[in-house]
């Protein structure tokens, strides 16, 4: 990591402070990029609910460490947070990343309780390439399956920030090597996957994202509503790629209301996925009255 870099991601959590608890290196999978970082607020609300956060960097570089400032934001908001690392090229190639990313998930379903939250209310957040493994993981079932968990089961919402949903033809020679041969790309797109079946979607983009065409963005929320899935979408304006993500930090906050907007969703959300529980439990102790 260069020094400016360095400099940028310090201002940008120096500028998101927040009462949280932070775990780091909570291994997941073998390996160094098999590691996740949990924020939590110091102060949990009842039945808080979890969101995995998937960064991006076109699934060739990122890490952890840089996006501290995303887990103390929504940590701020009572929602525990997880970041995990995933495997990158050229180390792996698709569908691998999506694979970890599966793992990581079903991990933190799993230690939810551990880390105070709830894991009936287990969301997924990403961003750009982040924002593709959580719309590859909500719509093809095949990456949950594997580790057990069923997207519409499992899943209480997924939100994506700037996410390449439908990124074809392919011209960038890495990008061609990372999805492989071109009679197969069809399938590793979201937008060909599209259902009713999926959890709610929270589709996010700035209206100036010159990296990632906000089409991606409509497109996929089009054709989920077309099936007849739950899915809203918002075009924030004055954003572009990296300015949509960074407004979750204290210092770009006033920008776009992407904070509000995901913590909105996730509240939502998260008292809707608790609803039958409560039901059930109303009903149980009506009966053990009328029996009593």
């Amino acid at each position: 990591m260069n020094i400016f870099v360095s400099l940028g991601v310090a201002l940008l959590n120096l500028s998101t402070p927040g009462a949280v608890t932070i775990q780091h290196d909570v291994a997941y999978a073998e390996g160094n990029r098999g590691r996740l970082d949990v924020y939590a607020p110091k102060v949990l609300p009842p039945h808080a609910p979890i969101a995995v956060f998937f960064y991006g960097g076109s699934w060739q570089t990122g890490e952890k460490g840089l996006y501290g400032f995303v887990g103390r934001a929504l940590a701020s908001r009572g929602i525990v947070t997880v970041i995990p690392d995933y495997r990158l090229y050229p180390e792996v190639r698709y569908p691998d990343f999506l694979r970890d990313s599966a793992r990581a998930v079903a991990f933190s379903k799993t230690h939810a309780a551990e880390w105070g939250a709830d894991p009936g209310r287990l969301f997924l957040i990403g961003h750009s390439a982040g924002a593709y493994n959580v719309a590859m993981l909500a719509l093809d079932p095949r990456w949950l399956s594997a580790v057990g968990l069923r997207a519409r089961r499992d899943i209480a919402g997924v939100v994506g920030l700037a996410g390449p949903y439908d990124i074809l033809p392919l011209t960038d020679p890495k990008l061609k090597a990372i999805f492989g041969p071109e009679d197969g790309l069809a399938d590793t797109q979201p937008l060909n996957h599209a259902n009713g079946e999926a959890p709610p979607l929270r589709l996010l983009a700035g209206d100036k994202d010159t990296v990632v065409k906000p089409r991606n963005t409509t497109g996929l929320a089009a054709a989920v509503r077309d099936h007849g899935g739950v899915v809203s979408a918002r075009l924030i304006p004055g954003l572009g790629h990296v300015g949509l993500l960074t407004s979750l930090s204290g210092l770009f906050r006033h920008r776009g209301g992407v904070l509000d907007d995901i913590a909105a969703f996730v509240n939502d959300r998260a008292s809707s996925a608790v609803m039958p529980v409560a039901r059930a439990a109303a009903v149980a102790h009506s009966l053990i009255t009328q029996g009593s």
